[in-house]
């Protein structure tokens, strides 16, 4: 470039060349990972191996004979035969075994294991046998339609796949057909390019990154645009895609001669063959060779991270630290493995550039520490004995008992450890929560079809021990019929895409119907294979015993007070429970009632305050104030028991004291509180217009305020500790005549508390403030004005005003 360019322009082809190197440095890195996954194929043929004993053997073969990696692949690869088929120019691949994998006839219910175990992996069986053989015949292939070819040709007797179809992302975000074998060329040439509509199943599985199984002609063909011919032909297809380091850009779709589900031991088949073909159609997975160092700049512990973050267990990799005169004073961790945790609880690449002596500050001196230093200096691998470490954390001693190895890495460490938390402590928290939770857990390894319960799944299940765990088969005999879609969908979601499950179902045991529930993930292989789950089943039927009860409590107090609110609709008769009438003023029993409700907050997060105010059949008044503790649906269950059965032992004519005592036992026997026993406090009176006479109880509620002329004063309170407190409580009651021109105020303590605030100092206030606005003329308005002054809402707020009218002048 001229010297008289301008600045900018200089910058701006630096940048491109800085670009364009880049971009050379990537096509020689995926052209070595090709020739790489070709020389790994053709051993993975020739000696049965599997991909990662291959790996390791071409790193043998390289360092014996002084060769580099790649020197060693092209020199494997220079020693393979390419064999062609006469007048094609394609890939003649070894004959495919007709005794390999196929499916039972029985297997297509959502509920046969059969669909879902897939065997042992990288075993000698048929499975690995056309493995190889794919991979020995990708050591050859050119293009896609090689690769379509080889597919059809190796793999078709055992899967009845009769066509493959090759589909890379196209820069328009649509599908170029690169590949294909098993389809005439009128019908390659129709369906050469897809636009990127919606409804492709290959741009379904690429965009989400999981298999698709089309197993259903009738359906399939109403959700998606169907590629080749209509289903007649190819009943089943898999559109499966290539893996790679981030977006897969390809799919291989294998379409089938047969109809019927794909059996798990076939869709690990196809999923694993595609895994194959990814380093020909540039998706291969992470650089696994020598060349990883240089991808990550040179950082040696940035390539062991590569290495660890691909392993199952804890470990890392530790730098030594020394001082002036050499000796080891402490080890940085450098890289870890995601399963690696300290006892603070630091998981993974949270524990990175963190010291031993701060994540383990006791270990220094141990002959643990001693083994670390002899596996540095000697070489030789240390492996120690179980142990028990004891840390102190928040205050808390937390005991673990590990056993570690240690082996030297240059100058560096490797260390992996195993935490053995089998003490019977441990066992019995585990047995206490299954218990008090109702829940068990279970798992099932689909490589070996061994199914795991818990002691408790079996009590769920009403199921003796002694039969062992239910086999997937005999779960539908036991489901309510009207369950058995909805958990079988649940089922074919867990077990054939690996989805993560949260479902409800019923079944029938000899203690009758049970509803449960059932929490479930999956861990699948390499190539998404399921091949594990793992989740609890919960017993939901007190829970459900519950909700009904209280219904069956509301519709029972609804007859007693002989009210025609039979015909109300559920809906109706919940909003009228769950939220009382935020203001109303009414007359009973001669006197003037004031009521304000103001909540806390709106929407289900609903509180536990409550009023009453009903005249009785002798023409009496009951007046009734409550507060739940805490907030949520429990807090509204309590409250609706409590409210209803209060009212409705009221109108039957028992005396309060009793109707206190009776809630109590209710509260402490029927709690709808998972979390343990609720607690309410309640004020109850009743009003005899007759005589004047007010009787009250109060179960630990703040005290009734009663004005008369300028004078405020609380009611002397009779015993009475909180409902749901003690089996052992009792109540008493007090009575006070009330005079005309007296205010009566019942109110629930959000009214009053304030954070850090002696609840004296806020009674004083609220009766000189209720003084000040009687004397203003505002007793019209006394509870609505009270609640008002209260502008942060962090409780309910209850008032009810009694007003006694002043006797009228005849």
């Amino acid at each position: 470039m001229g010297e008289g360019a301008a600045p900018e322009v200089v910058a701006l082809a630096r940048v491109v060349a800085r670009l364009r190197s880049e971009i050379v440095d990537l096509e020689s890195v995926a052209a070595t990972k090709a020739v790489v996954e070709r020389a790994r194929g053709v051993l993975m043929a020739r000696a049965e191996v599997s991909a990662d004993e291959a790996y390791e053997l071409l790193l043998e073969r390289a360092g014996r004979h002084g060769h580099t990696l790649l020197e060693e692949c092209w020199i494997t690869l220079g020693q393979l035969r390419v064999r062609k088929s006469a007048g094609t120019g394609r890939i003649s691949a070894p004959t495919a075994s007709t005794t390999g994998p196929k499916e039972e006839p029985n297997g297509t219910s959502a509920f046969s294991r059969r669909r879902y175990v897939v065997g042992p992996h990288d075993g000698d069986g048929e499975l690995n046998r056309l493995l190889a053989r794919v991979a020995d015949g990708l050591a050859a292939a050119h293009g896609g339609d090689d690769i379509a070819e080889l597919l059809v040709t190796v793999l078709g007797g055992a899967t009845d796949v009769g066509a493959v179809m090759i589909y890379t992302v196209a820069a328009a975000g649509g599908l170029d057909l690169t590949g294909s074998a098993g389809i005439d060329e009128g019908l390659a040439a129709q369906w050469r390019h897809v636009p990127p509509l919606s409804g492709v199943a290959a741009l379904e599985a690429i965009a989400g990154r999981r298999a698709l199984w089309l197993e259903d002609p009738d359906e399939d063909a109403r959700r998606y645009l169907l590629i080749g011919d209509p289903p007649g032909r190819w009943p089943t297809r898999a559109w499966v895609p290539v893996p790679g380091d981030g977006q897969p850009r390809a799919a291989i779709g294998f379409l089938r001669t047969r109809p019927g589900p794909f059996a798990a031991d076939i869709r690990a088949l196809l999923r694993r063959a595609t895994r194959l073909c990814a380093g020909l159609l540039g998706a291969s997975g992470p650089v696994r060779d020598a060349e990883a160092v240089e991808a990550v700049g040179g950082d040696y512990a940035a390539a062991v991270q590569l290495v660890l973050d691909t392993m199952a267990g804890p470990a890392t990799l530790l730098t030594p630290l020394r001082s002036e005169t050499g000796e080891v004073e402490d080890y940085r961790i450098d890289a870890a493995a995601p399963e690696s945790v300290d006892v603070a609880g630091r998981r993974g690449k949270e524990l990175v550039g963190r010291r031993i002596l701060e994540t383990y500050p006791t270990v220094a001196g141990t002959p643990l520490w001693e083994g670390y230093l002899d596996a540095l200096t000697t070489g030789t691998r240390y492996e120690g004995e179980p142990f028990t470490y004891e840390e102190v954390v928040a205050g808390v001693p937390r005991q673990s008992v590990y056993s570690v190895r240690a082996s030297r890495l240059g100058d560096h460490l490797v260390v992996s450890w195993i935490c053995h938390d089998t003490s019977q402590r441990e066992v019995r928290r585990l047995a206490d929560m299954e218990r008090l939770g109702n829940l068990g857990w279970a798992g099932w390894n689909l490589v070996t079809d061994t199914v795991t319960w818990s002691d408790q799944v079996y009590a769920i299940f009403d199921r003796d021990p002694g039969r062992g765990p239910m086999t997937l088969e005999e779960l539908p005999g036991h489901l309510v019929p009207d369950d058995l879609p909805r958990l079988g969908a649940a089922v074919e979601r867990l077990l054939g895409e690996g989805e993560a499950i949260d479902q409800t179902f019923r079944i029938t045991t000899g203690r009758g119907v049970r509803h449960l529930r059932i929490v479930a993930e999956a861990q699948t292989d390499a190539d998404g294979t399921p091949v594990e789950v793992h989740g609890f089943f919960q017993d939901l039927t007190a829970q459900h015993d519950v909700e009904h009860a209280l219904q069956e409590s509301e519709r029972s107090v609804l007859l007693q007070r002989g009210m025609l609110q039979a015909e109300r609709t559920l809906a109706a008769s919940l909003q009228d429970t769950l939220l009382p009438i935020p203001e109303q003023s009414l007359e009973l029993a001669g006197l003037c009632i004031d009521v304000t409700y103001v909540p806390a907050d709106s929407g289900i997060n609903v509180g536990g305050d409550w009023y009453s105010a009903i005249e009785l059949p002798d023409e009496s008044a009951l007046f009734v104030v409550g507060d739940v503790a805490g907030h949520g649906l429990a807090a509204v269950g309590t409250m609706a028991q409590l409210r209803f059965t209060a009212k409705g032992m009221a109108i039957t004519g028992s005396p309060l004291p009793e109707v206190l005592r009776r809630l109590n036992s209710l509260l402490l026997h029927t709690s709808s509180d998972p979390s343990g026993s609720a607690t309410a406090t309640m004020v109850m009176a009743r009003y005899r217009p007759r005589d004047r006479r007010l009787i009250w109880v109060r179960a630990g509620h703040l005290p009734p305020l009663l004005i008369r002329g300028n004078r405020a004063e609380f009611l002397e309170q009779p015993q009475g500790p909180l409902l749901g407190a003690t089996f052992e409580a009792s109540y008493e009651q007090a009575s006070v005549d009330l005079l005309p021109g007296d205010h009566l105020l019942f109110y629930t303590d959000g009214l009053v508390e304030e954070p850090a605030e002696d609840i004296q100092a806020c009674l004083d206030r609220l009766a000189e403030t209720a003084v000040r606005f009687l004397r203003e003329g505002l007793g019209e308005n006394l509870a609505p004005t009270l609640a008002a002054l209260c502008t942060a809402h962090r409780d309910d707020i209850c008032v009810l005003h009694v007003h006694v009218p002043d006797e009228e002048v005849s």
